[in-house]
C-alpha cells in the first residue's frame, strides 16, 4: 500500500510551520544585515516555494478518475465515481484535522455508501445470474470486515487508524475495479446491463 507523505499530520505541519517561521527570521535577519545578499534571496525564494511544494505533495494524497477505472456500465461508473470521492472527502478530514465528529461523519457516509453501492451491484449480477456471484460478494464482506477492524482501531488512535483507513479504502476501491469489477461487468454488458 503506498505511504502518505507525511504520516504524523501534525507533525508534518508543525515541522513546515518551524521551517517557515525560520526562514522568516533568517530572512529579516539577512535584510536587516544587507539586502543585497544572495544568500537572503535564496531564503525568500525557498519561503516562497514551500507552499507550492507543500500544495503539491498534499494533492498526491486525493484520487483522481481515470478514464482506465471504467467497468463500461454507466451506473457502476457514476457510483464508483461517488465512491472516489467521498475517499477523498474522508481524506480532506484527515489531513486538516477536522475534528473526530467530521471525521466520524465522512466515514459513516463513506460506509453508507458502499453499503448501497454493493448492493446495487450485488443486486445486478444475482438478477442476471453472474457465475461468481458468491466469490464477489465475499470480497465486498472482507471489506467490511477490514473496515470494522479499523473503526475499532479508532478508538485507540484516531489518527493512525483514519489515515490507515483511507490508504486501505483507496487501494482496495482501485484495486477491486480494476479486478473483479471488470470480470463481471464483460458478462453483465453481454447480458444488455448498461
Amino acid at each position: 500500500m503506498k505511504k502518505s507523505y507525511c504520516q504524523n499530520r501534525r507533525m508534518c505541519m508543525f515541522g513546515v510551520s518551524l521551517l517557515i517561521l525560520t526562514l522568516i527570521i533568517a530572512v529579516i535577519l539577512g535584510l536587516l544585515v544587507g539586502p543585497g545578499s544572495p544568500l537572503t534571496w535564496a531564503l525568500i525564494a525557498i519561503l516562497v516555494v514551500i507552499p507550492f511544494v507543500h500544495k503539491k505533495m498534499a494533492a498526491k494524497q486525493f484520487v483522481e478518475w481515470k478514464d482506465s477505472y471504467s467497468v463500461g456500465i454507466d451506473s457502476i461508473d457514476q457510483q464508483h465515481k461517488k465512491l472516489l470521492n467521498l475517499i477523498n472527502q474522508l481524506q480532506t478530514a484527515v489531513d486538516y484535522s477536522t475534528g473526530e465528529q467530521f471525521e466520524r461523519e465522512a466515514l459513516d457516509e463513506l460506509v453508507d455508501y458502499t453499503k448501497t453501492h454493493f448492493t446495487y451491484e450485488e443486486g445486478l449480477m444475482r438478477d442476471n445470474d453472474y457465475p461468481d456471484f458468491e466469490a464477489h460478494k465475499k470480497q465486498h464482506e472482507e471489506m467490511f470486515n477490514k473496515v470494522r477492524e479499523v473503526l475499532a482501531e479508532y478508538e485507540k488512535d484516531h489518527d493512525t487508524a483514519m489515515s490507515n483507513a483511507v490508504e486501505y479504502l483507496k487501494a482496495w476501491l482501485i484495486n477491486h475495479i480494476n479486478g473483479t469489477d471488470k470480470q463481471y461487468s464483460g458478462y453483465l454488458i453481454g447480458k444488455g446491463v448498461k
